[in-house]
C-alpha cells in the first residue's frame, strides 16, 4: 500500500518510517511534486492535521496522511499548542525556529515562576489524519512529561531538548531515536495508525 505522509520534515519521516511493516510504502510530498506550503489556519491541532491530509487527497489525488503536533503547558494555559511550531515567530522575528520556541517557552515560563507557579507539567500531543479513499480516520498519541530549564540533547527536533516524559530522567533529545520511538506521542499515534492499516490489509 502505498501512502503519502504530508510533511516536509525529514525527521517525522525518518521516525515514522522506522514504526512502518514493509507493507506500506511511504511516499513524501516531494515524490509527489506537492511543493507548495500547505495550509495549517484551523485553531486545532486536529482540524491542522485533517485540512493537511484533505488538501493533498483533493488535489494530489493520493492517499495520504498527516500529523499536527503541539506541545501543551499547564503554567502557559496549554501554550504553545496549535501554533508551536510557530510560537515565536512574531515576537523574536523568526520562522519555525526551533531554538527561538524554547527560548520563548523558558522565558514565559520563568514569568510565571516570578508570580509563584513554579508547575513545569506538560504534554506532547499528536493527531495523525489518515484519509483513505475520501475517508478520513484521526489517531491520537499523549505522553506526559516537564519542561527544564535548560535544553539538553542534540538528538530530535522541536521542543525535545527541553522535555523530560515522566518516568525519565532525561529529554528526548538525549534519547536515541529507537528509544523514543518506544514511549513518543508520534510512536503512540503511529501505532494506532498502524494497527488499523494492518486490520485494513487483513479483510
Amino acid at each position: 500500500m502505498k501512502i503519502c505522509f504530508a510533511t516536509n520534515n525529514s525527521k517525522k519521516i525518518e521516525e515514522v518510517t522506522a514504526a512502518l511493516p514493509p507493507t506500506i510504502q511511504l511516499v513524501s510530498l516531494k515524490e509527489i511534486n506537492c511543493t507548495e506550503e500547505i495550509p495549517e489556519t484551523t485553531p486545532t491541532i486536529e482540524g491542522n492535521s485533517e485540512q493537511k491530509a484533505m488538501y493533498v487527497y483533493q488535489n494530489y489525488n493520493t492517499n495520504c496522511f498527516a500529523d499536527d503536533t503541539g506541545l501543551e503547558i499547564e503554567a502557559l494555559n496549554g501554550e504553545p499548542g496549535v501554533s508551536s511550531a510557530m510560537y515565536a515567530d512574531e515576537m523574536m522575528g523568526s520562522y519555525r525556529d526551533s531554538t527561538a520556541n524554547m527560548s520563548l517557552v523558558l522565558q514565559n515560563l520563568n514569568k510565571q515562576a516570578q508570580k509563584g507557579n513554579s508547575n513545569r507539567n506538560a504534554q506532547f500531543k499528536t493527531v495523525f489524519t489518515l484519509v483513505l479513499d475520501g475517508q478520513k480516520h484521526q489517531f491520537e498519541g499523549i505522553i506526559k512529561g516537564k519542561i527544564i530549564d535548560v535544553p539538553l540533547g542534540k538528538d530530535g527536533f522541536g521542543y525535545d531538548p527541553i522535555f523530560v516524559p515522566n518516568g525519565y530522567d532525561k529529554t528526548f533529545a538525549q534519547m536515541s531515536l529507537s528509544e523514543k520511538n518506544k514511549i513518543s506521542h508520534r510512536a503512540i499515534a503511529t501505532k494506532k495508525l498502524i494497527d488499523f492499516l494492518n486490520k485494513l490489509n487483513k479483510v
